[in-house]
């Protein structure tokens, strides 16, 4: 418990330094939030979403095959609403 608490108050003391403390003319967060508007950075977003779909829709379809085997349930309705519900 000891250490949880210790542990929590370092992580908050983190937090409130990189949110207040400059470091030339922005804090941490400010130049982290920069440079990950940067062209190069939004080019590699896109890199990993293109990658990463493929096993993120065999996850998808996974888990709906997973609840459909727990539930015993065979809903069409259940595969599309869990495609509804991770589609942002």
């Amino acid at each position: 418990m000891f250490r949880f608490i210790i542990t929590l108050a370092i992580i908050a003391g983190l937090a409130y330094c990189g949110a207040t403390v400059k470091l030339g003319d922005k804090t941490f967060f400010d130049h982290v939030r920069a440079i990950w508007h940067t062209p190069e950075a939004q080019d590699m977003k896109r890199g990993i979403e293109t990658t990463a779909a493929p096993a993120v829709h065999k996850l998808e379809h996974g888990a709906e095959a997973g609840y459909r085997a727990i539930t015993g349930s065979d809903d069409a309705g259940v595969g599309s609403a869990g495609s509804a519900g991770s589609a942002r």
